[in-house]
């Protein structure tokens, strides 16, 4: 039977069981038969190229690496008391020397036979990626491959289970830098671990993530884009008054200044092909042609984009007080979500299947369910609700927590709040 049959159909241990029991049926015949299968046997199991192969084998738990995700809200006392244990653990981790550097000369993945993996056996042995029982090889099994994506799952990174650039610079952190981030986050994590409300908002913003909360539970997370380097999305916290169904979007005069005026001298027609119109402080409309966009100053009108598929806020916008100016919004450009680096809006969050959020945002607020809200927003009208029970919502900024045993999340420090070079992977 060639291998490629056997990992078809066989588990590793239903075959070598089956074998044996091949054996014992050869054994009525002669041991002289029975060595011979135990040979073919052995043969097998010590293959140099057995850890490549794309089947389950013992690694069949591990292959799509652990869960790593919790209900449990990053903002909660049970979190603070994980990462208290993750501390102990840490520290255990930085007495005993830490972990190794892994060489990132090459990308590896599942197949790969390279002695790099062998020492990234070891850094993923010490961190608890990777049982001892999967032993020590230079060979990139499905024991490795799920370690890696469990890896991969708890850095905020892909968990395809290959190590590129992303994952090699978060391996090679060393463990006393990853013990120090924890150190810093149970400060920020205690300061917020109090009764923040029975139904409340967090956004994670090195984490890029969204999670509202019910009950102590997370009922719902969503992936986010926040501000870039340049135009930090803030820590707030504030209440949920407001949702906007197919909102007018107003331009920030820092948006202006930055980004509409050098269009405007490039492409003289931007605002009219973007829907956005002028109005001085009177409501009276201006033309753009009255405009001289060749000086630095931005004039002083209000520059409102009608709603509609191309608004910068798309379908909804979630309103809160906060003396930033900030909010969290729907988007047309659907596909940002899916990229690795999520860090480039203006200060505001945008967010994924933001309905999602908004109908659980409006759940006692009588007359508004889902299907009322999506047919109000096929009329492009307009729409104001005020939520009948203003929700809590809070704007965090934590990179290292732990919401289950042995599961610690790190995250790059993105604003650079950490104070180490180190962390500020991005």
């Amino acid at each position: 039977m060639s291998k490629m049959k056997i990992g078809k159909h066989l588990s590793r241990r239903a075959f070598v069981r089956g074998a044996a029991m091949t054996g014992l049926g050869l054994a009525a015949s002669g041991a002289s038969a029975q060595t011979l299968s135990q040979s073919a046997i052995q043969s097998i199991i010590n293959a140099p190229q057995r850890g490549s192969w794309d089947d389950q084998f013992d690694a069949q738990g591990s292959r799509g690496g652990q869960e790593v995700s919790s209900r449990v809200p990053m903002l909660s006392p049970e979190t603070v008391l994980y990462v208290e244990d993750a501390i102990r653990t840490y520290n255990n981790i930085v007495m005993q020397g830490g972990w190794p550097m892994v060489p990132a000369s090459n990308k590896l993945q599942l197949g790969d036979n390279d002695p790099a993996v062998s020492v990234l056996r070891q850094r993923l042995f010490i961190s608890g990626d990777l049982p001892r029982a999967a032993g020590a090889s230079n060979a990139f099994d499905t024991y490795v491959e799920g370690a890696v994506k469990r890896f991969q799952a708890r850095h905020g990174l892909p968990a395809d289970g290959v190590l590129g650039q992303y994952s090699f610079a978060a391996l090679n952190v060393p463990a006393n830098i990853r013990l120090g981030q924890l150190e810093t986050n149970l400060v920020r994590l205690k300061s917020m671990s109090g009764f923040l409300g029975d139904r409340y908002v967090v956004v994670n913003i090195p984490a890029a993530q969204i999670e509202a909360v019910e009950g102590n539970r997370v009922v719902q997370r969503h992936t986010a884009i926040v501000g870039k380097i340049s135009r930090q999305t803030p820590i707030l916290n504030s209440k949920i008054h407001e949702i906007i169904l197919n909102p007018y979007w107003t331009a920030p005069r820092s948006i202006v200044e930055k980004d509409i005026m050098p269009l405007m001298r490039e492409d003289p027609t931007y605002l009219t092909r973007n829907n956005i119109r002028l109005f001085d402080y009177h409501g009276n409309e201006v033309s753009p042609q009255t405009i001289d966009w060749s000086v630095e100053e931005a004039p002083k009108l209000m520059f409102r984009q009608d709603p509609g598929k191309i608004n910068a806020m798309a379908s909804t916008k979630i309103n809160f007080h906060n003396p930033h100016a900030v909010y969290m919004h729907d988007t047309p450009q659907q596909s940002k979500f899916g990229q690795l680096m999520r860090f480039e809006s203006s200060g505001c969050v945008r967010v994924q299947n933001v309905r999602d959020l908004t109908t659980w945002l409006l759940e006692n607020t009588a007359g508004w369910d889902r299907q009322t809200m999506e047919t109000v927003i096929a009329t492009g009208e307009n729409t104001e609700i005020a939520l009948a029970d203003p929700v809590p919502v809070y704007f965090t900024y934590i990179t290292a927590w732990s919401t289950s045993d042995g599961v610690v999340q790190f995250r790059d420090d993105i604003y650079h709040r950490d104070g180490v070079e180190e962390l500020a992977l991005q």
